[in-house]
């Protein structure tokens, strides 16, 4: 039972790594799928088998090679020096997204509560500094309460967008974009969001003892990933092109299923971007400590109040320019894990902690009493 427990949480905890404010908002599914019409249906399908082949390998591997953060893992995919400089390239990837989340939340708040820009800012990041302080145990706790729901919501829009006259559009809406275009697509979405999921997913695996719930959890979480791209993609399409003029696509459905359910979802939308700000800010945390000698309790805010200040860019302006360009950077990354050959179990690919740390010097018999 404890062995199930534990393969759900990793599986909710991969799914709102990847559910972040791109992705639950709709704008994401917009960019990287759904502008490419019928092409989505099996790019989507493609992704998703990705999701559960790479999102599985890299969890075994961290595991395996004792990881304790993403760097530890860079520095066993590309070697100490290239390894540290990827780390790096990392942290500002994290930190653009972060602020991406922030922007999104920002948006909520303005665009269907009605409410002030800055104070769904504000209450995120208070909200995350709150949760951080329970370390991963609060990133898990909270991913075991919102993904299951954001799933049961899924199912909701499905049923209702069934009965809409344009639910057929799915398989047959037409695109401008080139067949190259569509096909590269997938392959830079997934990129990008595993190479941003292993600031949480890494010190995750290196926590967890046993290797299957983390070879179940990456299969369930790449398929709740898939079926929450494919949902979206359908309910989205039934609306094109009326949906493109919304900063917040997703919601705008929720709009017409009732008052009740859309105040539900864009909650639930909160509380995705929540998450994932949560565990990326856990990650970049994790990273900076191990090359600064501060204290995690002033680095946090420090991240924080770095993503502040470029939320204030707006989300779907940030969302447009970054993630195209952050997925083709993080394809490096992928080919890498892709390339990576297993560790066999019980041995460590890290280098020896003797490297890092002077040996003590063993205290002889004689002296002790």
């Amino acid at each position: 039972m404890r062995q199930m427990l534990r393969t759900l949480q990793i599986a909710f905890t991969y799914i709102g790594t990847i559910v972040g404010a791109g992705f639950a908002t709709g704008q994401e599914i917009l960019q990287f799928f759904t502008q490419y019409g019928r092409l989505a249906t099996l790019t989507i399908v493609f992704a998703t088998g990705v999701f559960i082949w790479l999102g599985t390998k890299m969890m075994i591997l961290a595991q395996r090679i004792g990881a304790e953060s993403y760097e530890d893992f860079n520095r066993h995919l590309f070697g100490k020096n290239v390894g540290g400089i990827i780390s790096l390239f990392t942290l500002a990837i994290l930190i653009g997204v972060n602020s991406i989340m922030l922007a999104g939340a920002g948006a909520i708040f303005e665009e269907h509560l009605g409410l002030h820009y800055q104070t769904g800012l504000v209450l995120t990041v208070i909200g995350s500094y709150l949760l951080l302080k329970r370390g991963i145990s609060g990133i898990l706790q909270m991913n075991s309460i919102v993904v299951p729901l954001m799933l049961t919501l899924s199912l909701i829009i499905i049923f209702n967008t069934l009965d809409h006259p344009g639910a057929h559009h799915f398989l047959q809406l037409g695109t401008k974009r080139s067949a190259f275009a569509a096909g590269l697509s997938p392959f830079l979405y997934t990129a990008f969001n595993l190479g941003m999921s292993q600031a949480v997913l890494v010190p995750m695996a290196r926590h967890t003892q046993n290797e299957r719930p983390l070879i179940y959890g990456g299969i369930l979480g790449g398929l709740g990933i898939g079926f929450m791209l494919m949902a979206a993609h359908f309910a989205m399409s039934a609306h094109m092109p009326g949906i493109l003029k919304f900063e917040i696509p997703m919601g705008s459905i929720a709009f017409g299923l009732g008052a009740l359910v859309q105040l539900v979802y864009l909650v639930l939308i909160f509380l995705e971007i929540f998450s994932t700000f949560v565990a990326d800010i856990y990650g970049v945390t994790l990273q900076l400590a191990q090359r600064l000698p501060i204290s995690s309790a002033f680095i946090t805010p420090a991240v924080m109040l770095t993503c502040y200040v470029f939320s204030q860019f707006g989300f779907s302006s940030l969302l447009a320019l970054f993630y195209p360009m952050f997925g083709a950077l993080s394809l490096i990354w992928a080919v890498k894990l892709i390339l990576a050959p297993m560790v066999p179990p019980g041995k460590s690919g890290a280098p020896p902690k003797t490297e890092l740390l002077p040996a003590s010097k063993p205290v002889p018999r004689s002296t002790r009493r």
